[in-house]
């Protein structure tokens, strides 16, 4: 779209562009070209453009992927989408603010990516909100105040190194592309923008509890100037923690980089389970195909010759009847990586299946339970289930959670009706034990 184009869209949505909203429209057709271009889009991706505004990002990619999804703050600007790109079934749009959208609903779009001319009024408040982790996205491209590109992407030691930088790149490697000026945008807002590609950060980093990692970076930049063995938790030893980064003791916040961050985090998690993705050396009953035991094996042998063995899995909803996924860690010897239950394990040599859940759900996700879980069905061991006997529970709970990270990647609460959407598209993306027991939940008609 040519800027008069767009100026002329706007007098029809009868949209008069408004500073408080941060509402400055990209009337560049080259600069909206290059934009899309950077983001790669197959023909088989999903794509979220939040802020799509007139469209002139949009139009470049409508018909082109499998799924367009429009995210437009302005009831106006929402509606005139609609109705322009009402002959492309690929095309929804949402009449939403980025900064509160629910990403759950994304996950059934896998592969998707992200793109956004955002706002500068609420630009970090939406990357917040869709690209923290976990997310669904596999690449983003997004477009800022030139200012807040460069605080993602800073680097240790630098003025705009900061919490912004640290929350960013644990999830993301940022990499600027180019500046785009003023005149490119209607209004001419009086500062740059500038342009970047964000790609998943999949390796590199040890596993780290997150939310502890980011109340130290708070803490830590809290008051910049300030040496940061001042201001964490108090009983942190922090002159042995620094002499093992290989830090000052009088460091300050800024001079320490991500990896050092994530070290310092481990070095202060207390969860006993924080090194073990397993336990490679525990022993699991041998049974037959009555559940009877036969015999002891340790894990590796067990799974290596597919013998018979018990383990369980819990269903856990909230008082929304949302239920609770994990995202099982990378370093797990089966299924890295895979969506599965609330939580689920192998029950230890001489242990019962009750107390095995119970035990789980206190290591997993740090949820104490005085009533056992309601036992919901039994599964026969078969090569989906991975030849476990499975006893499958559920419960309530209401509280916030707590996992090993080394153990579980992620956790996050979904309604029902979208994981079974997620499910039908993405089978691929949960563990197969997990879906042997979603079904068998349905047709005890759980939900």
């Amino acid at each position: 779209m040519t800027g008069r184009e767009i100026k002329e869209a706007l007098d029809r949505a009868g949209v008069l562009p408004s500073k408080q909203l941060g509402q400055n429209f990209l009337i560049d057709p080259n600069m909206a070209r290059w934009i899309v271009a950077q983001l790669e889009a197959q023909p088989g991706d999903a794509v979220v453009e939040v802020g799509p505004g007139t469209g002139s990002l949009s139009e470049h990619l409508a018909g082109k992927v499998r799924r367009l999804i429009l995210i437009e703050f302005d009831a106006r600007l929402a509606a005139a989408l609609a109705e322009r790109f009402r002959g492309e079934p690929g095309v929804e749009v949402h009449h939403a603010d980025g900064a509160k959208f629910d990403g759950r609903t994304l996950f059934k779009h896998r592969p998707v990516k992200f793109l956004g001319n955002l706002p500068y009024s609420s630009g970090g408040a939406i990357l917040k909100n869709l690209l923290s982790q976990p997310h669904p996205f596999e690449r983003a491209v997004v477009m800022l105040q030139k200012e807040v590109i460069g605080r993602l992407a800073a680097t240790p030691g630098t003025k705009d190194y900061g919490i912004l930088s640290l929350r960013t790149q644990a999830d993301w490697i940022v990499e600027p592309q180019r500046t785009v000026p003023p005149e490119a945008f209607h209004p001419r807002p009086s500062i740059d923008s500038a342009v970047a590609i964000l790609r998943p950060r999949v390796s590199g980093l040890p596993p780290s509890d997150r939310r502890l990692l980011d109340e130290l970076i708070r803490r830590g930049f809290a008051q910049r100037r300030k040496q940061l063995g001042k201001q964490l938790p108090a009983g942190t030893p922090w002159p042995q923690i620094a002499a093992m980064l290989g830090v000052a003791v009088t460091a300050r916040a800024e001079e320490l980089t991500l990896e050092q961050w994530v070290e310092l985090t481990r070095a202060c998690d207390p969860h006993p389970l924080k090194d073990l993705p397993q336990k490679s050396g525990e022993m699991f009953d041998v049974v037959d195909d009555n559940d009877v035991i036969t015999g002891h094996a340790p894990r590796g042998e067990v799974h290596a010759r597919g013998l018979l063995h018990r383990a369980v899995h819990v269903l856990v909803f909230n008082k929304r009847g949302d239920v609770l996924m994990q995202r099982r860690s990378m370093h797990k010897d089966v299924h890295p990586g895979a969506w599965g239950s609330s939580v689920s394990g192998h029950l230890d040599a001489g242990e019962d299946y009750e107390a095995a859940a119970v035990r789980e759900l206190d290591e997993e996700m740090g949820i104490r339970v005085e009533t056992p879980p309601q036992e919901i069905a039994r599964i026969a061991p078969c090569e989906a289930t991975g030849w476990e006997h499975v006893r499958l529970y559920r419960m309530e709970h209401h509280g916030s959670v707590r996992f090993p990270a080394a153990e579980v990647a992620a956790a996050l609460w979904f309604p029902p009706a979208e994981i079974d959407a997620w499910l039908a598209a993405r089978p691929e993306d949960f563990s197969s034990g997990f879906i042997e027991c979603w079904k068998v939940a349905h047709a005890h008609g759980v939900f």
